[in-house]
């Protein structure tokens, strides 16, 4: 069943599916495969989508697995100030990979929307809701620089911890990044042409990849990874994201990457409102 509430609109659709073997933390495992999902062209709807931010979890999302719900109360309840929130539910998948297919074949559309940028997952047995939502932009936030330097510090504290960014093996725990003034200065122009253009893409509009810029800017390393982001207003949920994306974390875990700079820049004519880019130097 999905339910979504935007404005008046209501909406409610039923489906039952059986799945395969269930394994532990399927949540956690579902939000992965649908960032993975998001963060590549998918067909949708007669069209193609394009690369999407991961979607950050949020515990205010995580609503009854089963029953009816009220989005609009609930959401007031647990203190999330939504500006949009849909909820699908499922009955019969045993495992994640299940439960993204039916999401896939059915409810593209809805995960596929850019104007989401948080997720909630509950799951009893073959019940699931997953709920997806966009938040009001509520935090104040400091000049680029002082954001993206608390960037840096969420992404030092991730990477001092060793963890498995989706299926792959353990990472181990590595060492802290150093901020660079380069890369920070390349991320915010590439930030603020995200925000005023309403593009979402690791690619500038002169075709200049991450690498491209980060050289011309003057950075003389020998490697450069990037992570994006769009949507949330903090930098504690942005690394929130790109943690529960297994691209995104594998990029942030990059033992070889040493430098890093950080920038956002917002535009209220956006469709996220606000843009997050993060380069990682390798010297």
């Amino acid at each position: 069943m999905a339910t979504g509430f935007s404005m008046n609109a209501f909406l409610v659709l039923s489906l039952t599916l059986l799945g395969s073997v269930a394994h532990a933390s399927e949540e956690t495992q579902l939000i992965g495969l649908i960032n993975h999902y998001r963060s590549l062209p998918q067909p949708c709807d007669g069209s193609a989508s394009q690369e999407l931010p991961p979607l950050a979890a949020d515990s205010r999302l995580q609503l009854s697995a089963s029953g009816a719900v009220d989005l609009q109360a609930s959401m007031a309840r647990n203190g999330y100030p939504m500006v949009n929130v849909q909820s699908v539910t499922l009955s019969g998948p045993r495992d994640a990979a299940s439960a993204l297919k039916v999401l896939k074949e059915s409810f593209c559309n809805v995960f596929l929307d850019p104007q989401y940028v948080d997720i909630g997952v509950s799951r009893a047995d073959r019940e699931w809701r997953i709920v997806v939502a966009r938040p009001l932009l509520a935090s104040r936030l400091g000049e680029w620089h002082a954001e993206g330097k608390k960037l840096l510090e969420e992404i030092n504290k991730a990477r001092s911890s060793a963890r498995q960014c989706g299926s792959a093996q353990m990472l181990p725990a590595v060492a802290a990044l150093s901020w660079n003034e380069t890369l920070g200065s390349t991320a915010e122009t590439h930030s603020r042409y995200m925000a005023n253009r309403n593009v979402f893409s690791h690619i500038d509009g002169d075709g200049r990849t991450p690498g491209d810029r980060a050289e011309i800017a003057g950075y003389s390393g020998q490697g450069i990874g990037e992570n994006i982001a769009a949507g949330q207003d903090t930098a504690a949920k942005v690394v929130e994201g790109w943690l529960s994306s297994p691209g995104h974390c594998n990029t942030l875990m990059g033992a070889q990457y040493k430098d890093f700079g950080a920038a956002y820049a917002s535009d209220p004519k956006s469709d996220a409102g606000i843009y997050w880019t993060a380069m990682f130097g390798a010297p």
